[in-house]
């Protein structure tokens, strides 16, 4: 089973010849919990190599800045890797790889107990550490700081811990433009890297580094949508850079969509405010407009169900009621409780005009996570030696068809754990990028509003052939735009078609629903037909998708003693 739709890609954007060049061991391309981490053991583990460390603004800019409820691991009385591994298994609807879950789950604690000795300062009650349930979990297992700005105190503490290493460089307001290549053996292998920089004085403008490897830690592709929960800079430069230099990209068509995104109108754009599934873990329900609890009795675990049973159940009573959003009431939690333990949601939603302690919330899903990504091993390796990729720019197998909560912090800090433990083995010598004779492209800035329309009704939460066979047309249409200017806006559009392209050809090609994929046309899993990965690669200026079978691994969650 193939497909191959889209023609005119660019194997590498237009852009000026760099201006300047610089080396470094290692770049590491991302500054949230992923990419700081990498950088951090990689020094630990090989203190005489240089890293770099490239960020798109500045460093507490990216996703991890703004994760609210935390970070799961089996840290309290009676919990287990094990259980943890069983609602991980469950909430990613069979397209788990089991060894990357079992990774995950088992390494997690001991992770989450070396940001702690880092300086995170998570909560704690009597002494003793705080943990909360989000949907999917059967256990409190959730670590938070702050109360609701867990992202926010892991990201300080492993910026200190950066800027407290003379050998871990820092390059801020630079956009990676497209990886450097060389050969060895016929087969391509990471020469370096070129990057678009602005106000760093003789490094301003395209210029190139030349490294030994490079690791993508670049986060998602919210940006691909008109709602998100992804900020500004999440449009996707990670996976598209990756894609153009012969990089895999696995199981793209599993976006999930948070259910309880505040509503701000029809015509609200960009990032829209989360509100975290911590408040449902602490006693908040979803209600219709006529006070309906509708989540009693569709899921055992009601309004804690994995998200896109939620977001499934929400948008079902929207098209059942034509009303533009649902409902989260949180007012029994009162006020004393709101401001000590969600004063950031607190304050978000009294700034749009919502007071949850007297108020119901309007929430409706809006694109949240990518679970699919770079394919890479239970090691961040990709298929081109050199590259690695760790945290949401990556697919390593642990979210399957849907992510289970607050376990992307903790895959992002276990692998690129786990990357560091190789890397320094397996550094190549330094390489000269060879001439690069893939062709160039870019398309103009009005490209970015066009893709996140189609992206938003045709290839959103609802899916069908119908709608994304339109899709389609529309996206091939739109390789033609060409830009007349060359830069940022342009440059991210372009990242922006190709990685919806790529979604929206894996999504046609999966002819069922499962986990936060969900097909209309195609109502019911099938495990018979549909349990596998598709791969989507570039082949010349075309894209290449095609379907791997594997097994389903609800059979290992059963032996387990989960559920379904």
């Amino acid at each position: 089973m193939q497909q191959n739709e889209y023609a005119g890609l660019p194997g590498r954007l237009s852009a000026p010849a760099p201006g300047w060049t610089t080396r470094s061991d290692v770049v590491v391309i991302g500054s949230g919990i992923a990419g700081l981490t990498a950088a951090l053991r990689i020094r630990a583990e090989a203190p005489d190599l240089h890293v770099l460390v490239v960020t798109k603004t500045v460093l507490n800019a990216g996703s991890t800045q703004w994760a609210q409820g935390g970070i799961a691991a089996a840290l309290g009385p009676g919990d287990t890797p094990l259980e943890h591994e069983v609602d991980t298994l469950v909430a990613g609807a069979g397209a788990c790889d089991l060894e990357a879950v079992r990774i995950l789950v088992t390494e997690g604690p001991d992770a989450v107990r070396e940001l702690i000795d880092l300086g995170t300062n998570f909560d704690h009650h009597d002494g003793v550490l705080s943990l909360t349930r989000e949907g999917g979990h059967h256990r409190d297992r959730i670590a938070h700081a702050g109360g609701d700005a867990t992202g926010a105190e892991i990201q300080r503490s492993l910026i200190a811990a950066v800027e407290q290493d003379p050998q871990i460089e820092v390059i801020q307001h630079a956009l990676a433009v497209d990886l450097l290549l060389a050969v060895d053996g016929g087969r391509s292998q990471i020469a370096g890297v070129t990057l678009h920089v602005l106000g760093e004085g003789q490094l301003d403008g395209v210029g190139a580094v030349h490294c030994r490897a490079v690791i993508l830690a670049s986060g998602g592709l919210g940006q691909v949508f008109a709602q998100t929960t992804n900020p500004a800079v999440s449009t996707g430069d990670g996976m598209a850079l990756a894609l153009r230099a012969g990089a895999v990209l696995r199981d793209m068509e599993f976006v999930q969509f948070h259910p309880t995104v505040m509503y701000l109108g029809p015509d609200a754009r960009g990032q829209q405010p989360l509100i975290s599934e911590a408040v449902r873990g602490e006693g908040a329900f979803l209600v219709d407009w006529d006070g309906n609890r509708f989540m009693q009795g569709a899921h055992e675990l009601a309004d804690l169900a994995p998200r896109d049973v939620v977001a499934k159940a929400i948008t079902r009573r929207m098209h059942e009621t034509s009303k533009p959003h649902m409902w989260l009431d949180a007012r029994h939690l009162g006020a004393d409780f709101w401001e000590k333990r969600f004063p950031t949601i607190l304050a978000t939603c009294r700034s749009h005009g919502v007071d949850p302690v007297t108020a119901l919330i309007p929430v409706s899903p809006a694109c949240h996570y990518a679970s699919g990504g770079v394919a890479t091993d239970l090691f961040g390796r990709s298929n081109i030696p050199g590259l690695y990729a760790t945290g949401e720019v990556a697919c390593s197998g642990v979210h399957g068809a849907n992510r289970l909560a607050s376990n992307s912090l903790l895959e992002g800090l276990v692998f690129s754990r786990r990357i560091a433990t190789v890397l320094p083995g397996e550094l190549r010598d330094w390489a000269e990028p060879v001439v690069d004779q893939r062709p160039t492209g870019i398309v103009g800035e009005v490209v970015r509003r066009k893709v996140q329309k189609q992206m938003t009704k045709r290839v959103g939460v609802l899916r069908s052939a119908e709608g994304m066979s339109h899709a389609t047309i529309k996206l091939r249409g739109l390789v033609h735009k060409k830009a007349e200017l060359i830069g940022s806006d342009t440059w991210e559009a372009t990242n922006l078609l190709m990685i919806s392209s790529a979604l929206t050809q894996a999504a046609l090609l999966r002819e069922e629903t499962r986990g936060s994929h969900w097909r209309e046309d195609f109502p019911e899993r099938s495990d018979a037909r549909m349990a596998g990965h598709f791969d989507t690669v570039l082949v010349g200026d075309r894209l290449l998708t095609t379907f791997t079978p594997s097994p389903a691994t609800d059979d290992v969650v059963v032996s387990a003693g989960g559920t379904a």
